[in-house]
């Protein structure tokens, strides 16, 4: 069976490690290596180079010859991928390396990559000279009453035109880097040492990347150079992949982050063989691992992705943990842990329920929702014909069935920041909501039209439905929102979609290598291009919601449209189907319902405040040095904060969780104590979904991680005001169908409620 898949590529380098590991935090292992050694491409690497060129320019969409034109795309895009900020190399090193910027195509025509490697190994010099000169301004102090400014967003701005310029603009990082710390109360020693530890930290990771990881970064940018959703997938990257489609793998069911030199247990998997064992718990810290009864390796100092890689195995087989327990001091007693792997489903990334409940005019109204982060399939197991195969449109089926026993009136399906996933899926959870018939086309490069269609009668939800989607839904969610539109099945709410209309494939280029030894990776290629049943496609526009609202993404730098290279919008002859429904007639009195209700709405208000404010600060593109400028603008932010905290504790909107609303924080607003100071219990965070926080000028890694557990908590309990007045359209959808049953007919005639009125 041929593997479809619809992922939305966000950055050149995915992270190795979905669910059993923390990706360690970009903007230190952003790439790094080791400075002292020149790093050097494998023979494996030479060739899977020299096939990949040869599977772009024949069998991809965008076929695309390796000549001296695209060899200029590969080294913009190569350089781009290295220093997108321009943070790091200057133009007199852009010049030296000018000469070979058509040469890059001889360079894996003749299987010599010694030149990648070689920007790559000036790349490494640089990135250590910027540390070691940020790490000894450390040492003197900074003039915080001069009115200097940063520029936030460098992607645009020339390179440093030499050393003296790159070493003023890493002062003033420096020197923004320090005043946040300031503005948080932080004294001078603590800043110093904070920033001292960051900046080795970096170094640090700059150490553990290896010839694969600058191998994959070279490729990735020969790949979206020619598309922006193509990729090359190292061995292990690619393992990784197939972990994130199936939801599953064979391990102990422990999430790991690096915090310092330790590995260290961020969360443990209920049911898995870590919970089971009963000696595994959140902040223990593994120092060192072993096969079955064989000897321990020591893994301080090493690689997330490494440790992960070792602890992860066959299924049934033993590993051995020497574990420093969370309460334990660095000379404290170790713990020997045996582990049984076992099979370990991903459950986060699985489909969820909740059910809100709306009051309209003394009727209450239960609008079912069905959180769905990614369109998953273990596509191994269904191959086998294993009928308890992992698959997102089993588990919104079954969802459904729970709903309907519930009674709700309306049914959400949520994508927000669903990027995608199985084509398969897509098809078959539309047809979860339609009888039969068609769901999206493909196109080739050569021209031909295949449509995908849902082949199994009946619908698992005739009632009422929407979807909700965001500028983070992509690929499989906006073939999924576009059909159930098309189909004038559902409302769409939400915002602007990503604009991904492309297909892609694995190839795996293992096929090529004439030893067992000799693996070349997957290259993720775009294949074909999808289209709506109506003929148009989600390529570059997406998907236009029914009722919009306020746009929180920034579609300049996210989203199809920001990618130079991305395919244009076109239209096809319409696939032939019969519309479910005909929703326009709903429209308007709902845009007009939820107009009036946002209109007077506080939390929505506060939200449109803080887009206002963002898209100032991203157009201004610069922040003041200067203490008193920053203290006004952060006095104002924590005092809008504690209004805002207020009001809603007022309102009765605290979660109904306590969880304090400590530091590390993703979505909620609010004041953030000292990381240094345990939270105070019983003291519920009262927050906005979406509203950024205080500044604490932390990353995450500096903060306790019981601080940033607790602060993802409060996250998690946050308002989600947008799911909320999501929730309230349905409810007024189902209220208008039920009290007008003529207009049902006319725009949902399949309805059951139709039939059954108010019972």
């Amino acid at each position: 069976m041929k593997k479809q898949m619809l992922m939305v590529a966000l950055a050149c380098a995915m992270s190795a490690h979905v669910v059993t590991a923390q990706p360690e935090k970009a903007a230190a292992a952003a790439t790094a290596a080791q400075p002292a050694t020149q790093l050097k491409a494998s023979v494996a690497q030479t060739q899977a180079a020299l096939w990949a060129s040869r599977v772009f320019a024949r069998y991809h969409y965008k076929a695309t010859p390796l000549d001296d034109a695209m060899s200029a795309k590969i080294y913009d895009a190569y350089f781009k991928s290295l220093d997108s900020e321009k943070l790091y190399f200057t133009q007199a090193d852009l010049d030296g390396f000018a000469p070979m910027r058509l040469k890059l195509d001889d360079a894996i025509n003749n299987e010599d990559l010694a030149f990648p490697f070689q920007i790559y190994g000036v790349y490494q010099q640089r990135f250590a000279d910027r540390m070691t000169y940020a790490r000894q301004l450390l040492k003197g102090k900074f003039d915080f009453t001069s009115d200097e400014t940063l520029q936030i967003d460098r992607e645009k701005a020339p390179w440093a035109k030499n050393e003296d310029e790159a070493r003023d603009l890493w002062r003033k990082r420096v020197k923004n880097d320090w005043l946040r710390l300031k503005l948080a109360g932080k004294d001078d020693k603590s800043i110093r040492d904070t920033l001292d530890k960051r900046y080795e930290g970096y170094l640090n990771r700059l150490k553990k990347l290896n010839n694969e990881d600058v191998f994959q970064m070279f490729m990735n940018a020969y790949a979206t150079a020619i598309e922006p959703h193509t990729n090359y997938l190292g061995p292990r990257s690619a393992e990784n992949f197939d972990i994130a489609m199936r939801l599953s793998l064979d391990g102990i069911g422990a999430v790991l982050q690096s915090r310092d030199d330790y590995t260290v247990i961020r969360e443990v998997v209920p049911g898995g063989p870590a919970d089971k064992s009963g000696k595994l718990k959140v902040g223990d810290r593994i120092v060192g691992v072993a096969q079955g009864n064989g000897p321990f390796t020591d893994v301080m100092g090493w690689r997330i992705d490494d440790v992960v890689q070792l602890i992860r195995g066959e299924r049934d087989s033993t590993v051995r943990l020497d574990v420093l327990p969370a309460d334990a001091g660095q000379d404290g007693k170790h713990a020997t842990v045996a582990v049984v792997r076992k099979k370990i489903t991903m459950e986060e990334q699985s489909a969820k329920k909740q059910i809100i409940e709306v009051k309209d005019n003394g009727v209450k109204r239960r609008i079912g929702i069905i959180s769905l982060p990614t369109f998953y399939q273990d596509f191994e197991a269904r191959r086998k014909g294993d009928k308890d195969f992992k698959s997102a449109t089993r588990d919104v089926q079954r969802i459904l069935g729970e709903l309907k026993k519930e009674k709700v009136d309306n049914v959400l399906i949520d994508l927000r920041n669903n990027g995608g996933g199985s084509l398969i899926e897509a098809v078959e959870l539309t047809g979860l909501f339609i009888d039969k018939g068609p769901v999206v086309q493909q196109r080739t490069a050569e021209g031909r039209v295949e449509v995908e269609s849902d082949t199994n009668p009946g619908l698992a939800w005739d009632g009422p439905m929407g979807v909700m989607i965001n500028r983070g839904s992509a690929s499989a969610s906006e073939i999924f929102a576009a059909a159930i539109q098309d189909y004038g099945r559902g409302i769409v709410i939400g915002e602007p979609s990503f604009g991904k209309g492309t297909v892609q494939t694995l190839v795996n280029l293992d096929k090529f290598s004439q030893s067992d030894k000799m693996k070349y990776g997957e290259l993720k290629m775009t294949i074909a291009q999808f289209f709506r049943i109506n003929g148009g496609t989600t390529q570059l526009r997406g998907v236009t919601p029914d009722i919009k609202l306020p746009v929180t993404a920034d579609a300049e730098n996210f989203g199809e449209s920001s990618y130079d290279n991305a395919l244009p919008w076109v239209q096809i002859k319409p696939a032939v189907y019969l519309p479910s429904g005909d929703l326009k007639e709903l429209v308007a009195p709902l845009q007009k319902r939820h107009d009036a209700r946002v209109g007077s709405d506080k939390d929505f208000q506060d939200i449109e405040d803080d887009i206002a404010e963002a898209l100032k600060l991203r157009k201004d593109n610069v922040i003041s040095l200067n203490e008193t400028v920053r203290r006004k603008e952060r006095d104002k932010q924590e005092a809008k904060a504690k209004a805002r905290e207020a009001r809603l504790a007022s309102d009765g909107q605290a979660p109904k969780d306590d969880a304090a609303a400590g530091p590390g924080a993703k979505e909620p607003r609010g004041k953030v104590p000292d990381a240094t100071k345990p939270s105070k219990p019983g003291k519920s965070a009262v927050a906005l979904k979406g509203v950024p926080r205080t500044d604490d000028g932390l990353q995450g890694d500096e903060r306790s991680l019981s601080a940033e557990l607790a602060a993802e908590k409060a996250a998690k309990n946050a308002k989600d005001v947008y799911l909320q007045e999501a929730a309230h359209i349905l409810a007024d959808e189902a209220g208008m169908l039920k009290a007008d049953t003529r207009m049902a007919s006319r725009t949902m005639p399949y309805l059951s409620m139709v039939k059954q009125g108010e019972n």
